[in-house]
Order: C-alpha cells, then sequence, then structure tokens
C-alpha cells in the first residue's frame, strides 16, 4: 500500500501557522530589470507609483487619523508585557516573534494605506490589559484575543488563542503578574480554531475531569468547529496563505497585519471538546461566582457563536460579533457565506437589551470601548455597517445589477467616516456587498452568457489573439498602468498570463499592478492577498513542501464519520478499476463502527456495520488517526497487529488507492 494522509487540512486559520513555511525574510525578489516598447517603466518591487502616493495621500486628508478616542482605548489598563522576543515551542521553534511589528510607527510609508497602517499600529500594541476590576485581556501575541475573569476561586479563560504555546504563554503572563490562580472554566465564544486552538495549553482533560471544570461554548460548537472546513481544508488552507500572508515579509511593502489582529502565529493547534453546549437565552448563569448571561448569536460571524453579558461589572462581550472592524461576510480564504442581516440584528438586539446596561464593551479581537454612551454608539454603528451593506446590495439588485455592479454602486456610508471600528480593515463593503449578492442569488449575475461560460484556461488565448496578440496586450496593460488604471490593466494581463504561464514580461506587469493594489487596500486581508499575489509572479510557487497536516490532538476531536465524508471527497472515480465493494471500519476504543462503500461513482461512508462487506478492518480509531496524519504506514500496523483485516485484504488497498493526494501549493495567480 502506498502511504498515504489527509491532506486537506481541516483547521480554518491555524494550519497555515502550523506548517513547515520558509521564514518570509529568507524569500528573495528577482531583479527586474523589464521596460516596454512604449517607454513606460516597471517600477522596482516594493516602489509605490505616484498614483498609489495620491491615492494614499487623499485618504490621510478625508479621515481623520489623529482622532485619540480609540488609540487611548487601544493602550488604556496595559499593566505587563512579555519581555521575552519570543514565545517558542518544545523543539525552539519560534511560534511568535515579539517585537515583529515594531516597525509601525508614526507616519505611513507611502507604500502602505495610512488607514490600515493606524489600525495596524494598534493592533500591535501587547501584553496584558485591565479592562474593569477582576477582567484582563492579553493582546497581541496572536490573531485574537484571550480574555480572563477572576472567579472566586481562580482564573475563568475566555477564548484561549490559536495555539497551545501562545495560550500558555498568555496565562504565565497572567499568572506571573497578578498572582497564580488555578483555571476553574474556560469558555469559547464561537467555533473559529483561532478561539479554541489553544485549549491545551491552558488545561487539560485530566485537569477537567479531576476538578469538575466546566467548558461552555455555544450550541453547535462541537460539530463546527470540527466540519465547517474539513471537507474543503485543501483548498481553503492555500487561499489563506495569500490572506494572511504567511509567506511574505513582515515590512512596509509586504504584511502589516491582518486587520483583524497582528497575524497567525505558528504553532500547535488543539481542541478540548466543551463539557456543556448551551442555548444564549439570556438566562443568569453562575461560573465559579461570577454571572453571565449569554446571548445566541449563532449563524451570524460563525455558525455557532454567543456573547455574553457580565452584570456584576456591567460589561457585554460582543466575541467577534462586533470588533473593533467591518468583519468578512465571505472570507477570501473561502467558507459558507454569512447572513449580514441576521448579523445587524444580533447587535441590535443586545444593544436593546445591554447597551444602556454597559460601562465597557470587549470582543475576541481588538480592544474594549469604554464609558456607556461610546458603548451605545459603537454598537449602533457596527449594526449599521451590516444593514446598510445588506440593504443597499438588494436594492441594487433588485433593480437589475448584477454582483459586480451592485457592489461598485454600494458608495462608502457616513458612519465609515465617523466611526474607525466600522472600517474595512479585514472585510470591506465591495467584497461584503458581492457576499450579500451571493447568499440570495448565487454565484452568476442572470446574464446567459455566465451561466455556461468557458473557463479561462480556454478564454485567456482567444482574448489575447483578439486584442491583436500578447505585445499589444502589454502595451494596453502598460499603458493602463500609466494612468493608475491597475484593475483594468491586470485584468488585461490576467488573460495574457493565463495565454502564456512562462511570459515572465506579462507575470512582471500584473505582479507590478497586485502590488499598487496592495498598497493601496485599507483592508489588511486584501493587501497580503494582492502582495502574496505578486511575489508568487515573480517567484514562481514556493518549493517548502506541505504543510503539516494538523496533529492528533485536534484529529481525535473529529467525529468518523466526518472524517470518512472528508476521505469521500478525495474519491476520484477514474481510479476505481473493480467492481463496487464496502469496507467496514471497527474502532474498539471509541465503541463505533463505519461502513465505507465504494461504488463507480461515489463514496458513501454510513454509521454501523453491515455483514457482506468484503473486508472487515479492527483498528483502534487513535492508530487509524495517525494513519490519516501520514505517521505510520497500513502495512506496518498489520505486521504489528494493530491494523486486522478479515475478508478480502485486497479491498482496503483499493478503497485507499482511490482517494487523491492533492498538491497544497497549487497556482491560484497562474493557470
Amino acid at each position: 500500500m502506498r502511504r498515504y494522509s489527509l491532506i486537506p487540512t481541516f483547521l480554518i486559520f491555524g494550519l497555515i501557522g502550523c506548517s513547515e513555511l520558509t521564514t518570509p525574510e529568507e524569500v528573495v525578489e528577482p531583479p527586474v530589470t523589464i521596460q516596454s516598447d512604449t517607454m513606460v517603466i516597471l517600477p522596482e518591487p516594493g516602489q509605490a507609483t505616484e498614483a498609489t502616493k495620491r491615492v494614499n495621500s487623499d485618504t490621510r486628508d478625508r479621515l481623520n487619523l489623529r482622532d485619540q478616542s480609540d488609540i487611548e482605548d487601544a493602550r488604556r489598563g496595559l499593566i505587563a508585557f512579555i519581555e521575552d522576543d519570543t514565545i517558542e515551542a518544545a523543539d525552539g521553534s519560534i511560534v511568535w516573534q515579539v517585537n515583529q511589528f515594531d516597525f509601525i510607527s508614526g507616519d505611513a510609508p507611502d507604500s502602505v494605506n495610512p488607514s490600515l497602517w493606524r489600525q495596524s499600529e494598534l493592533a500591535a500594541h501587547h501584553g496584558l490589559f485591565e479592562v474593569t476590576e477582576g477582567l484582563y485581556q492579553v493582546r497581541g501575541y496572536d490573531l485574537a484575543v484571550m480574555s480572563v475573569i477572576e472567579g472566586e476561586t481562580g482564573w475563568i479563560v475566555v477564548d484561549p488563542l490559536t495555539t497551545t504555546e501562545t495560550a500558555a504563554a498568555a496565562l504565565k503572563l497572567v499568572n506571573d503578574t497578578l498572582g497564580y490562580r488555578p483555571v476553574t472554566a474556560m469558555i469559547y465564544t464561537h467555533s473559529h480554531a483561532d478561539h479554541f486552538g489553544g485549549a491545551r495549553g491552558i488545561i487539560s482533560e485530566t485537569d477537567i475531569a479531576a476538578r469538575n471544570i466546566p467548558v461552555l461554548a455555544p450550541v453547535g460548537f462541537s460539530e463546527n468547529a470540527v466540519s465547517e472546513n474539513l471537507i474543503a481544508g485543501n483548498h481553503m488552507s492555500r487561499r489563506a496563505t495569500l490572506m494572511f500572508g504567511n509567506t511574505i515579509p513582515r515590512s512596509t511593502t509586504a504584511h502589516i497585519g491582518s486587520g483583524l489582529g497582528p497575524g497567525l502565529p505558528n504553532g500547535t493547534i488543539s481542541l478540548l471538546l466543551p463539557t456543556e453546549e448551551i442555548l444564549g437565552d439570556g438566562s443568569p448563569r453562575l461560573i465559579d461566582g461570577v454571572t453571565f448571561e449569554f446571548i445566541d448569536a449563532g449563524g451570524t460571524e460563525a455558525p455557532a457563536e454567543f456573547m455574553f453579558y457580565l452584570p456584576d461589572m456591567s460589561a457585554l462581550c460582543t466575541a467577534e460579533v462586533a470588533t473593533a472592524t467591518f468583519h468578512n461576510i465571505l472570507t477570501p480564504r473561502g467558507a459558507k457565506v454569512r447572513d449580514s442581516l441576521k448579523w445587524s440584528e444580533a447587535i441590535d438586539r443586545v444593544l436593546q437589551d445591554y447597551g444602556d446596561r454597559s460601562d465597557v464593551v470587549f470582543a475576541s479581537h481588538h480592544w474594549p470601548t469604554w464609558g456607556s454612551e461610546n458603548v451605545r454608539s459603537f454598537l449602533q454603528g457596527q449594526r449599521d455597517i451590516y444593514r446598510y451593506v445588506h440593504d443597499q446590495t438588494l436594492r441594487h439588485a433588485n433593480a437589475g445589477a448584477d454582483m459586480t455592479r451592485a457592489a461598485e454602486a454600494v458608495a462608502e456610508p457616513d458612519v465609515q467616516l465617523s466611526q474607525f471600528d466600522t472600517r474595512g480593515y479585514y472585510g470591506s463593503l465591495n467584497h461584503n456587498s458581492k457576499a450579500v449578492y451571493q447568499y440570495y442569488f448565487g454565484w452568476w449575475g442572470g446574464n446567459p452568457s455566465e451561466y455556461y461560460a468557458l473557463p479561462q484556461t480556454v478564454t485567456a488565448s482567444r482574448y489575447v489573439d483578439a486584442i491583436g496578440g500578447a505585445a499589444a496586450v502589454l502595451e494596453l496593460a502598460q499603458t493602463a498602468f500609466s494612468t493608475g488604471d491597475y484593475r483594468w490593466s491586470a485584468e488585461l494581463l490576467n488573460h495574457l498570463v493565463f495565454a502564456e504561464p512562462d511570459n515572465q514580461d506579462a507575470r512582471n506587469w500584473l505582479a507590478a499592478n497586485y502590488e499598487q493594489i496592495g498598497f493601496q487596500s485599507e483592508s489588511g486581508a486584501w493587501r497580503s492577498y494582492f502582495l502574496t499575489g505578486a511575489a508568487e509572479l515573480r517567484r514562481g510557487l514556493l518549493d517548502i513542501g506541505d504543510p503539516a497536516v494538523g496533529n492528533a490532538d485536534f484529529l481525535r476531536a473529529v467525529p468518523s464519520l466526518d472524517l470518512f465524508n472528508a476521505m469521500a471527497a478525495r474519491f476520484n472515480p477514474d481510479a476505481m478499476t473493480r467492481d463496487p465493494f464496502a469496507v467496514v471500519f471497527r474502532f474498539p476504543d471509541t465503541q463505533e463502527a463505519v461502513t465505507v462503500q465504494v461504488g463507480t461513482a461515489v463514496m458513501v461512508p454510513r454509521n454501523g456495520a453491515i455483514e457482506t462487506a468484503n473486508a472487515d478492518v479492527t483498528i483502534d480509531r487513535g492508530q487509524f488517526d495517525r494513519l490519516m496524519l501520514g505517521q505510520v504506514r497500513p502495512i506496518t500496523l498489520i505486521l504489528s497487529g494493530e491494523l486486522k483485516v478479515r475478508g478480502e485484504r485486497a479491498a482496503l488497498s483499493d478503497l485507499f488507492d482511490t482517494l487523491d493526494q492533492p498538491e497544497f501549493w497549487f497556482p491560484l495567480v497562474t493557470p
């Protein structure tokens, strides 16, 4: 049997952090000396054009970037910070470079949108902060924020970050500064990995059992935490390398933050399943002497999510439903599109029920907002921006606009001029409008030509021929570039790159367009996506091996049927060279059985065993997980007796041989 692994990675953010990526600083851009016949000179990589300087200058003039309100909030309450240069894993590898964003200070350079520069500087403030008496946050060492509440006997930890290493470092900072207290409860606000991945750095299953520690999460958490991106993980994780800028440096001409937080750590993503999933109906609940009122927000920013109110502290936690940015209704890495109307309504509900009762609002990203009037203003602005993009997209769509025209027509509202937390540092009006359109109308705009269009790999060369050949396309694109018309220039050059992938002139010019668009972008996710795309065009795809495919701590939390469904999504009918068959997998350690029926077109897993299977396999689920992670070969387990097969042994091999092994570093900006 061949070696195989569950290559489609299944953690929404963290697998990129766990990967064996080359340190961004090690990537060297090739020298560029190309000139066109029209004397439009290709700028050196990292050089902002005059058009980009004007756009960024206009942003600086249009916005009151020196407004002190959130600047003061981001710094308020600092008690201590990690003084080491790095947070490291057990093997000595660097998980987080503490001062990696120290260069973000002072006025924005020409290569960065000044509004994003301001946001990134605020997000880079790191340390332990007091929110109010008995409530603290650790910020700046991860994409997310960890909140810590002082209970009667210990710490109640809310959202233990992305990796075990950053979570452990955050808790150590708390204990070293405030005095050691045991963890007496842990709360996951929602089902995204940057809010549960560090769980095993905080407590263990042994602790939970021995001390009866509650681990609370919203209804649907377990299902969604392990399944939202399980089946589609390989593609999502590949796109996430662009969205989060993992393969480009931290610098003024590359990644400066995601807009949602500083960036993703490397390290180990874990999962401790909750001891209880609770419905957020507002009913009071006492946890280690602290009263919580949980508010359901499922189906907004995450499929399973709640907010909560602490009446004894007059503090409202909005999880990731309301943070200091306009979020993604459809994330660039790819996910199921979100319901912006429901999102807005969830914020309006807490505005009505808790706005007048809250002296502070804090979230799972960014910094808090203090003062009851400011809390109400924050919630109203957040409510309004999600409602605005929803209603205006529908208004234009119902008048006949397709997705692109609707998005272009949604103008910047007044709230974005007066409240920085509503600006598109992570999401944006343009792509969130397209997400609203997709939510209601799907992937096409109603024009028949779009419904059965040819693939771009076919049309690209035809467009190039129709325009008059590669030289004509390049000249038109260079002219557009010289006037700052980067979107049109990029569209032209994308046809040329797809028609002639080895045309380095075309790739360099397309990279130059992407770079200028990135330099102008207010969204950190947009900036990193375009700048990483530019880097891939110039240097080609990285040849550094596939990312790590997860870890056993996480995989053992994945329900067995979900694991087999992920396998079924890799089934290649062309590799099926025999009559249909069935294999039963029995897991004695979990007392489960799954039957996999393999046909000529589909692979269908079902819970339970059938008597007529061609092969009956017995293996502990833990060993099967190792098999899926590529840590052990099937033959090794067979020889050791840890994998037993009754019946047709070849059926097991035949099943595995039908599974595709997708490459991780597949091209996105080239064919």
